[in-house]
């Protein structure tokens, strides 16, 4: 099958066109009309995700996060990227990456983790101009909780040993705000939305200092977008059902615990 088809596969989901400005999600490495028969998907493209990719026979990487976010102005072998785009080139590889675009779209990533929570009645947060994109979602618990009954949920649903949050809030809590990845400056319009919790990742440390009857929760990056690697594989495998695709077995978070 030719990688641009794929692509298309992936953009059908999520328009390429709707990621953020800032973002660099398709194609990063190779030829759009080479022929690929297995995929491997991964979180970041990785020197340990590209020699899994060479070593089981896949044609083609797919993560979430662009191998490339800013112009590269050599190709050598001094950094660890220009290291990966030089084996990526020498095995004919195809790297490609759907981002925000995946983001936006409200079964993406974060409505990934509504589901997760069992949310109802989910919306996107913060819509763009068309109201049919966007980052964040919001929704209600199917009923109020207090904080430790969310906390033990949260924890089980994202397999997690330790959350980072702001002071818990000793009223039931119902309606929350989640973003997969850097969502924090969504803060604000959650609040706004009625949400009394949201739940994201990267949270500075002067966002923890949070107005009455409103909380954050911070789960960790890799833990709140792991789950998209999964939908990509779904979206994949329900179009082309005889396409080989695989989740990499070298999917590694960077931060660590102790």
């Amino acid at each position: 099958m030719r990688a641009a088809d794929i692509f298309s596969l992936i953009e059908e989901f999520a328009p390429g066109d709707i990621q953020e400005s800032w973002d660099n999600s398709g194609l990063s490495i190779g030829d759009p009309d080479m022929e690929v028969d297995s995929v491997l998907l991964a979180l970041d493209c990785t020197p340990e995700v590209i020699d899994e990719a060479i070593s089981t026979g896949a044609g083609m990487v797919i993560t979430h996060h662009p191998l490339i976010f800013k112009g590269i102005k050599r190709i050598s072998t001094d950094t660890t990227l220009e290291r990966m785009v030089t084996k990526i080139i020498k095995n004919d590889l195809i790297v490609y990456s759907a981002h925000t675009n995946i983001d936006k779209v409200i079964s993406g990533v974060s409505g990934i983790m509504a589901r997760k929570l069992h949310l109802v009645n989910i919306r996107i947060l913060q819509q763009d101009n068309c109201g049919d994109y966007g980052l964040g979602v919001i929704g209600n618990l199917e009923a109020p909780l207090g904080f430790s009954q969310i906390l033990k949920i949260v924890k089980e649903s994202f397999n997690l040993d330790v959350v980072k949050c702001s002071k818990p809030l000793d009223i039931p809590i119902q309606r929350v705000a989640l973003c997969g990845g850097s969502g924090s400056s969504l803060a604000e319009m959650a609040k706004g939305c009625g949400a009394q919790l949201l739940i994201t990742a990267d949270v500075s440390y002067h966002n923890f200092f949070c107005e009455n009857n409103f909380m954050i929760m911070d789960i960790g990056h890799y833990e709140s977008e792991i789950g998209v690697l999964e939908l990509i594989k779904d979206i994949l495998t329900k179009k082309i059902s005889t396409f080989a695709v695989r989740i990499a077995k070298k999917n590694i978070n960077p931060i660590h615990y102790y």
